[in-house]
């Protein structure tokens, strides 16, 4: 993949990139004046501050009192990678930065930093490889129509997700502002592999994970705190049409009062078995039932799953075995703003065959209509080959507050400019 030679997004959102083979530059707030040149090696350390003097520190130790190079808002701060944008599909696309943050298991948070994407190293014992000790986050980031502003989409909901998820498995997590300083900073790092709008969007991938050497069975020593991102277009090849799913009653991905409710690296290795006998019978995805009655639906592989029937919509209730999809909970909002009734309850496998319209909520897909259940060999189909009114209703009010093509009356969105 090309590399850029220029990196020039804008930092009206106090972030200093000054990036040198000689020079580790730290971030605050500052003044934007002109652009620079990342070299392969650099890596630029962040640092959360209101002072308005900056400060780069050169390796051998002189400071510069007041650093002014700073990225700009030229022309070339809407420069955009040269990739067939048309084309992009769900996969990695490396990209410039990545933004590393280190702590300890005193829950103490080192400096962060942006360093060039690449390869981590780590210990063969790290907690993450052999006890599964890690959290990811999904979110996304949206150019604007103006082909300059970009948004994020609820990053405080990431935060405080990862947070809870970090406590359930014994891990230290950056707080809410760390979480969302770091996710900004990456994205505008990387401002060039935004799409245009209309053609995706930036995937954002944080990770926390213990990092630390450990043998015997405990927490791991040292944790590492990562976010990454790459551009991507539609989830499912079917793009915006509607999925096949098949009801899975052998397999399952959760128990009671154990992790289904977070999100850890652990829960995603257990539902490749049943996704991938799925996918090579042509179905697009899983969809799971309970554990204990085994008629009850939770969720499919990566994302939550709705119901509509007489214009009221249901999807299961969160309880512990299911990811509280921070999509699942803006699409209620949504569609309770929109006049829809919504229920959180337990939703029968006999509900969703029976149901006028089914859709599956996430990050990666967003909203994606169903177009067929498959069910101990009975297939019931839904709608004609689209969207249903509800769904494509709810996915038209969404979409166009994440792009910001209409009013953000919830405050969900930040604007990156």
């Amino acid at each position: 993949m090309e590399r850029a030679t220029t990196i020039s997004p804008s930092l009206s959102q106090n972030y200093l990139l000054c990036p040198s083979r000689a020079f580790t530059t730290r971030l605050h707030s500052f003044s934007t004046t002109r652009s620079l040149s990342p070299s392969s090696s650099s890596s630029i350390k962040v640092q959360h501050s209101s002072s308005s003097v900056s400060s780069c520190s050169i390796n051998g130790g002189t400071s510069l009192t007041r650093c002014n190079a700073v990225l700009s808002n030229s022309s070339s701060s809407t420069e955009v990678a040269d990739i067939d944008w048309d084309n992009i599909g769900f996969g990695l696309k490396p990209t410039d930065y990545m933004y590393v943050m280190k702590c300890n298991l005193n829950g103490e948070f080192s400096e962060g930093e942006l360093q060039r994407f690449g390869n981590i190293e780590v210990s063969p014992s790290a907690g993450v490889l052999n006890y599964g000790q890690g959290l990811f986050e999904g979110m996304k980031a949206y150019r604007k129509q103006d082909g300059k502003n970009i948004l994020l989409f609820r990053p405080q909901e990431n935060a405080t997700r990862m947070r809870n998820g970090a406590e359930r498995m014994c891990m230290p997590a950056p707080s809410v502002d760390q979480f969302v300083q770091a996710v900004k900073a990456t994205v505008l790092a990387n401002k060039r592999w935004v799409p245009p709008a209309g053609k995706g969007s930036l995937y954002i991938r944080p990770l926390l994970m213990g990092t630390g050497a450990v043998l015997g069975l405990a927490p791991a020593p040292e944790y590492t705190f990562l976010v990454y991102v790459s551009p991507v277009g539609n989830y499912f090849k079917e793009g915006v049409a509607p999925i096949n799913l098949i009801v899975e009653s052998e397999f399952h991905r959760a128990t009671p009062g154990g992790t289904g409710g977070v999100k850890t690296i652990g829960n995603y290795a257990a539902v490749l078995k049943a996704q991938s006998i799925a996918k090579s019978k042509g179905y697009s995805d899983v969809l799971y039932l309970d554990c204990v009655y085994k008629r009850y639906l939770e969720e499919v592989s990566s994302c939550n799953i709705f119901i509509v029937k007489d214009n009221v919509i249901s999807t299961p209730e969160i309880k512990g075995t299911i990811l509280p999809g921070i999509t699942r909970k803006s699409i209620i909002d949504v569609a309770r703003t929109q006049g829809f009734k919504v229920e959180e309850r337990d939703v029968t496998v006999d509900e969703l065959l029976d149901a006028d319209e089914v859709f599956c909520t996430g990050t990666a897909v967003v909203v994606s209509p169903v177009g067929s259940i498959t069910h101990k060999g009975k297939r019931v189909s839904y709608g004609e080959g689209s969207f249903g009114p509800v769904s494509e209703k709810l996915y038209t009010v969404l979409t166009s507050l994440q792009m910001g093509l209409s009013e953000d009356n919830m405050n969900w969105t930040v604007n990156l400019s």
